[in-house]
């Protein structure tokens, strides 16, 4: 009996296989992959495959895609597919319906040819490259996307488009006018670039033969020996007989099923009407069918042995009649003629009621039909359709839906996320995870699965990883060990497994693990710093930096880890005064003390400290790696820099007198409030490292200081980007590029603008801040949790955030202000979209006001509060828009600032004891 979207899991006997163990076209297409390289199979439900225990392919120094065929005789392949071979086993041509003379050209010595059975094998380079064209037009009218997206349908061929662009004996040219239509030619066009590259071989004789599905309306003949479940909850006691199948049901017992019966599509409210009901070579389904509107349930009900010409129920209709009471004219229209008059088209199977609901019980009393007067009434009263009918009005969709509910359901009851599975999980991923990126998204995944454990209790999935019972676990991480840290973490979460709250807390703490090892992949950026020795400083001389800030003009959250090593990022950045001078700087002196005097100055350089630290010891800086520490961010510096080596087992006092003759004094200054959005923290670090390595006789330059704030912002587990230090330390405006790969490298090409076009940038930005503050570490969480989810909308996010980077840098080498603006605000949305909840009410309602005076603003850095940049249609609109936000209610401590472009670059100079002194002792270098 026909079964919407089943045939890919058929039940079929196979040949030689053991008896009652039933298989499908799936279970046989398994079986070929048996020692394939990575990749992807396709396989057509037209046919049933005979394959062998051991299928003879070779995959030694395969490359590209490979073809499956079959041998078969000349004369079957007369209206079939066929392959024309080399004799390197080289596709050279497909040929469909040949003539005489060409099938025999595909003849092996045996005389059979090659035949196209529906299976082709993607290597994952092939794979990737073809999923690449499916949001390239018109490749994109071949998915729901590009539909969706106004853009016509199309129609391609697995063989005759796809696969027959890598043939060998095709050229261009004739593979592209062979397309039809011009959508369809212009399709092939992008195929053909896309994948002719890939050599085509073919794989033949691992299957023994095959043959085509049964139409719809022949139904698979259930043999008697064995019985097979598939995608069932059986509840009670089920019993099941030989010689038959349940599929996709949800029964309760005590039921018993006789031999030969099919049972599909039955939910647990059937169960009642199939008790006591005698079961024998019966076809017994539900379907989900769509009336236009109006979704229905409809069950049928065929014998197993039925013809659908002269019988139902397995018994001639003349038997059927006399024992149920119904007349020919119940079912076919007199005017039927007598041929016509069959299975197919007989009006069988209630649908609807005037006044009373229908269900399984009005076809299950065809069976038994003693007394049931009262059930012939109800169902002569009954609206009913036929096979014929029925079958356009099934709703697959619908279908596959509670198909796929009862997985799930079935899993959530026979527990299949239970702690076994998940330890299973953890020793595969133990046994053979070795580089530090991919691990690390293999246990954010384990991370999800704990979170969905806990069914939405439990907590926020966001919060602390640092309970000491993980640091067994996160100390062989953090020591390169990733099979041994893995296998502690399996055993830690075997405590943690009892309630919703612990297994959200598991999830945090694997989400730790997974922070230490993308601080590992990331770390390897190390390579790329080149420190070279410089004259040290005199005793007590202060070497001072001073940085501008950075805007963020389009493809932040690209650079972020572990989406910039995985995807590959590009950010356009500028260096920017704020009122006038740059905002954020660090000075170092060397001391005659053995120890660390670590001070910030609040907001000016010669202001007093409003937090002072000084370490005597290793043991205080301990706590380099939490952000919120005092002096974290300098202590990490110190140890990134080399200056202190920690852990160490030689005292703090030791190694700076040893090396130095002395400790070490570091003041900080940011002018600009926390939460700024411009980049302030890794601006900062970068001024200190800078400072650090001048005041200890070194120098870095400006690459390597890019890499070393990567470095120390891993180590000091804020897991930033290197945007931020791409802005602030490289002058003027620039683009930033790092490619999806490990070691992670960043490159930076100056942006050439058009002459004089920086002056008219400063008269067109403004920063307006907007009075809220933002942390970005609340908003990276979601965001790498989401990117190692790989959400559709999130990995298409990354793919516009690069392209748009492209395109604004595009947009400032013409100097076209209407399309930097456009660009902007196009960035905006993107960040909205890679970090929902970054604009806060007021902030809408503020650019919301301030949307006619400007081509495109953006809040800068992650969003959430900070500064917002505004690029004004007219010069000079500070006043103006002043004026506007004035006159609006609630929107608190707003400021407007005036931003120009920095062409100089960071600067660094020795000066004397006294920093606030205008004499130089020593150099002073922009760079």
């Amino acid at each position: 009996a026909p079964a919407p979207s089943s045939r890919p899991f058929l039940p079929q006997l196979c040949v030689g296989s053991p008896p009652g163990v039933w298989v499908c076209s799936t279970d046989m297409l398994l079986s070929l992959c048996v020692g394939s390289p990575p990749g992807v199979w396709v396989c057509s439900t037209d046919m049933l495959l005979s394959v062998p225990s051991v299928p003879e392919i070779d995959w030694d120094g395969f490359q590209g895609v490979r073809v499956i065929a079959v041998p078969g005789s000349q004369a079957y392949a007369r209206n079939h597919g066929v392959y024309l071979v080399d004799k390197q086993g080289l596709v050279r041509d497909i040929i469909y319906k040949g003539t005489e003379a060409q099938i025999q050209q595909c003849a092996g010595p045996d005389g059979t040819v090659p035949l196209v059975c529906g299976v082709v094998f993607f290597s994952s380079s092939a794979t990737e490259q073809l999923l690449a064209t499916h949001v390239i037009p018109p490749l994109d009218a071949c998915t729901y996307m590009g539909l969706d997206s106004g853009a016509p349908p199309i129609q391609l061929s697995l063989f005759f488009d796809i696969v027959l662009s890598m043939v060998g004996g095709m050229t261009e040219e004739d593979f592209v006018k062979g397309g039809g239509d011009a959508s369809v030619r212009s399709a092939r066009s992008v195929l053909w670039t896309a994948l002719r590259a890939f050599p085509l071989s073919m794989g033949e004789r691992c299957c023994g033969g095959y043959s085509m599905c049964p139409l719809p309306r022949q139904q698979p003949l259930l043999l008697e020996d064995g019985s097979s479940v598939t995608n069932c909850l059986l509840e009670g006691a089920v019993q099941l007989a030989a010689g038959s199948v349940i599929q996709h049901c949800h029964l309760q017992g005590p039921l018993e099923i006789g031999p030969g019966c099919l049972l599909t599509g039955l939910t647990t409210g059937s169960s009642s009407a199939l008790q006591g009901c005698p079961l024998r070579d019966v076809v017994l389904q539900g379907h989900h069918v769509r009336l236009r509107d109006l979704p229905c349930r409809v069950f049928t009900l065929t014998g197993r042995l039925d013809d659908w010409q002269a019988t139902y129920l397995n018994v001639p209709w003349a038997e059927f009649f006399h024992r149920t009471g119904i007349r020919k004219g119940d079912l076919w229209d007199a005017e039927t003629p007598q041929k016509d008059c069959c299975l197919l088209s007989a009006r069988l199977f209630p649908v609807l009621h005037a006044s009373e609901a229908l269900g399984l019980e009005d076809v299950l009393w065809l069976l038994a039909p003693a007394a049931s007067g009262d059930r012939l009434a109800r169902w002569r009263a009954a609206w009913r359709m036929s096979w014929q009918e029925l079958l356009p009005c099934l709703d697959k969709a619908a279908e596959l839906g509670a198909r796929r509910d009862l997985f799930f359901l079935q899993g959530q009851r026979k527990g299949k996320l239970d702690k076994s599975y998940i330890s299973g999980l953890f020793h595969t991923f133990a046994c053979t995870a070795d580089d530090a990126g991919i691990a690390a998204r293999a246990l954010a995944c384990i991370a999800d699965v704990l979170g969905c454990m806990a069914h939405g209790e439990g907590g926020l999935r966001s919060g602390p990883a640092a309970n000491r019972e993980w640091a067994l676990a996160f100390g062989r991480l953090e020591s390169g060990d990733i099979a041994g840290g893995v296998r502690e973490l399996a055993t830690e979460r075997q405590k943690w497994m009892s309630s919703p709250a612990l297994l959200v807390r598991a999830a945090r703490h694997y989400e730790g693990a997974e922070q230490i090892l993308i601080r590992q992949a990331v770390m390897s950026s190390c390579q790329f710093v080149t420190v070279c020795p410089a004259e040290l400083p005199p005793l007590g001389h202060w070497v001072q930096v001073a940085c501008p800030a950075r805007l963020d003009l389009s493809g932040g959250w690209s650079d972020t880890p572990p989406i910039t090593y995985e995807h590959g990022g590009a950010v356009v950045d500028v260096a920017v005064l704020v009122d006038g001078c740059r905002p954020i700087g660090a000075r170092v002196r060397r001391i005659g003390e053995p120890e660390l005097r670590l001070a910030s100055l609040g907001g000016t350089p010669w202001g007093e400290a409003a937090v002072e630290l000084v370490c005597h010891e290793l043991g205080q800086l301990e706590n380099y790696c939490q952000p919120h520490a005092p002096g974290a961010l300098l202590k990490a510096a110190f140890i990134c820099t080399q200056i202190v080596q920690f852990p160490s087992q030689k005292p703090l006092r030791d190694q700076l007198m040893e090396n130095f003759g002395g400790g070490f004094e570091v003041h900080t200054w940011s002018r600009l409030p926390h939460g700024s959005g411009l980049g302030t923290s890794s601006i900062l670090a970068g001024a200190v490292m800078a400072a650090l390595y001048r005041a200890a006789g070194k120098v870095a330059g400006t690459e390597s200081l890019i890499h070393a704030v990567l470095h120390l912002e891993q180590r000091l587990t804020t897991g930033g980007g290197w945007q931020d230090q791409v802005g602030g330390l490289v002058p003027g405006i620039k683009i930033g590029r790092s490619e999806a790969r490990l070691p992670l490298r960043v490159e930076v090409e100056e942006i050439l603008v058009p002459e004089g076009f920086a002056q008219i940038l400063n008269n067109h930005l403004l920063l307006v801040y907007t009075g809220k503050t933002r942390l970005a570490r609340n908003l990276l969480q979601d965001v790498v949790r989401n990117w190692y989810a790989r959400l559709p909308s999130i990995v298409q996010n990354a793919d516009a955030l690069v392209n748009n980077a492209e395109e604004c840098a595009r947009a400032l080498r013409q100097g076209n202000l209407p399309l930097i603006g456009k660009c902007l605000d196009v960035y905006w949305q993107q960040k909205k979209c890679m970090a929902p909840g970054c604009e806060p009410l007021a902030v809408g309602r503020m650019m919301d006001a301030l949307q006619p005076y400007v081509y495109g603003q953006c809040l800068a850095g992650a969003g959430g509060g900070g500064f917002l940049y505004v690029l004004t249609k007219l010069p000079q609109q500070k006043e103006t828009l002043h004026q506007i936000l004035a006159k609006m209610e609630g929107l608190g401590n707003f400021s407007i600032h005036s931003i120009e472009v920095d062409t100089g670059g960071f600067s660094m100079e020795v000066v004397g004891c006294d920093p606030n002194s205008n004499t130089h002792s020593g150099e002073d270098v922009a760079m």
